[in-house]
């Protein structure tokens, strides 16, 4: 944020709580393009985060990984390309994340596993490759999630297939 501007708790699509924090950001199907800021990792107490159907670019940052009380993360039906940042699962009150329509490519971070709030995850439609997770908060996501990413395989069959197959 810029602090010469005025508040961004009065701007529109900006929710704060009583002592003046940005708690939400609604900007999707905004129009917006360019790329994520490193400096997003910073709003401490935002619990929402969403930002699909625009045309945003780049990775996602890592820094999001420090949003500790974020319990939305919506990304999806972008351009965003690399992989999905192993910091995520550092999100323990995260409920949805939605990364579908992307480009993404590289495995889906074991991290996000451990994230024991985790009630929906869509990857749908990216270039993700090895193999679907199906451990812990995983063991109870629909196979849907993973739908139209020709590289990947699974779910995976503990013991049996190694996480690192198939993912060049």
């Amino acid at each position: 944020w810029d602090p010469t501007l005025v508040n961004p708790c009065t701007w529109f699509h900006v929710t704060c709580d009583g002592q003046n924090r940005v708690i939400r950001v609604d900007l999707g199907n905004a129009r917006l393009s360019g790329s994520l800021v490193s400096e997003l990792g910073a709003l401490q107490n935002l619990q929402y985060l969403e930002l699909y159907k625009n045309s945003l670019t780049g990775h996602i940052p890592s820094e999001l990984g420090k949003l500790k009380s974020l319990v939305s993360l919506d990304l999806y039906h972008n351009n965003f390309t690399g992989s999905i940042p192993r910091s995520l699962g550092k999100l323990s009150n995260l409920a949805f994340l939605r990364l579908n329509n992307n480009k993404l490519t590289g495995r889906i971070p074991r991290e996000l596993t451990s994230i024991t709030t985790l009630k929906a995850v869509d990857f749908s439609n990216n270039d993700l490759c090895g193999t679907i997770p199906v451990t812990g908060s995983f063991s109870h996501l629909q196979a849907k999630s993973f739908d139209n990413n020709p590289r990947l395989n699974g779910p995976e069959l503990e013991g049996f297939v190694p996480y690192e197959m198939s993912c060049h």
